[in-house]
């Protein structure tokens, strides 16, 4: 019975083993060179768009052939700022083709920032700030009606509650000087004093909505990076 037991037992070894190598045959081994796991999509019309064998259409989209670096980027390049071919986006196409390194969106942050200072400045009779942010004739205006102020013993307080939008409207190259328009939208506390203190303009606790239009410029011949204030008016 021991040697029948024996026979049996080396034979289903050797079966094990044939087994084992058939499996190992089909199945094969991982080198690290297979290709990736298929995908139907992938196969599924398929369409060639360009005599490259690895350029291929996206299944269930019609081929299009693709548009040149440059269009793409001209058709987002004022993306959130300007529709593509609007004359905002004509004019800071201009303005960019003087100065490669005009970003709007960075412009807008500075605006903002020289919005408030120059609205807080005038409150605060700051004629030295102004002067530095403001053009000439801009900068008259203002020292004009500072002075009156002075003159009647009147003092204004000015406090932002928020600047909600700062949008350009308008953007253009004349010669070498780059002018762009932003409305701003903003909410502020306003108060006009006269000398008693007394409120004659405005309310302490009351925030209003405020809309101005400005326009800024700047050399772009000149060394100087800053942009001045040249032209305000009054938003709806």
């Amino acid at each position: 019975m021991r040697d029948v037991f024996d026979i049996y037992t080396i034979i289903f070894l050797a079966l094990a083993i044939f087994i084992f190598l058939r499996l190992r045959s089909v199945l094969g081994q991982r080198t690290g060179r297979e290709r990736p796991p298929y995908d139907a999509y992938s196969a599924r019309d398929a369409v060639r768009t360009s005599t490259n064998d690895n350029v291929v259409a996206l299944p269930g989209r019609a081929a299009e052939a693709p548009r040149p670096v440059e269009e793409a980027l001209a058709s987002d390049r004022w993306k959130d700022i300007a529709e593509s071919g609007s004359p905002i986006a004509t004019g800071l196409d201009a303005i960019v083709g003087d100065d490669s390194s005009f970003d709007p969106k960075h412009f807008l942050v500075g605006a903002r920032q020289a919005y408030e200072m120059i609205v807080t400045a005038f409150a605060e009779g700051d004629r030295k700030l102004l002067k530095n942010l403001l053009s000439r004739e801009v900068y008259e205006g203002f020292e004009t009606a500072i002075r009156e102020r002075e003159q009647r013993g009147e003092s204004v307080e000015t406090r932002f509650v928020s600047i909600d939008k700062a949008d350009i409207t308008g953007a253009e190259l004349r010669g070498r000087q780059a002018q762009i328009t932003v409305r701003f939208v903003s909410q502020l506390v306003s108060v006009t004093r006269d000398r008693s203190g007394a409120v004659i303009e405005g309310n302490p606790d009351k925030v209003t909505d405020v809309t101005d239009v400005w326009t800024f410029a700047r050399d772009l011949s000149s060394r100087d990076p800053n942009w001045k204030l040249i032209a305000t008016e009054a938003g709806h």
